[in-house]
């Protein structure tokens, strides 16, 4: 995975205001790419009222990959890890939905009446 650059050496644009032929890794991904192990071409801020600015990274279209297709072993994986997160670590049975992380357990587990 790429670490984020030094902000002073690459190019920062304003949001919106990215040139074409660059895009977010969310951009990437709706049009079914990845960056596939490039470089950060150049960085998006968008200025945000008492707080730091909103900072995004951009990668080039041309040198982005096609994203992995989502085999029938990364489904099984996937299935598994969002099985475990509905079953409750207090009482051990599926809530019927995925247990926040804020609670910790399920809710007749965090508050019984």
């Amino acid at each position: 995975m790429t670490t984020a650059p030094a902000s002073g050496s690459l190019p920062v644009y304003r949001w919106r205001l990215a040139p074409d032929g660059l895009a977010t890794r969310r951009q990437l991904r709706a049009m079914g790419l990845r960056p596939g192990g490039q470089d950060v071409a150049a960085e998006l801020r968008r200025p945000r009222r008492r707080r730091g600015p909103l900072v995004a990274y951009l990668y080039r279209i041309e040198h982005a990959k096609p994203v992995r297709p989502m085999t029938p072993r990364r489904w099984a994986a996937l299935a598994r890890a969002n099985r475990a997160r509905r079953i409750c670590p207090e009482c051990r049975r599926d809530a019927g939905y995925v247990i926040p992380t804020s609670l910790g357990a399920c809710v007749p587990c965090v508050s019984p009446h």
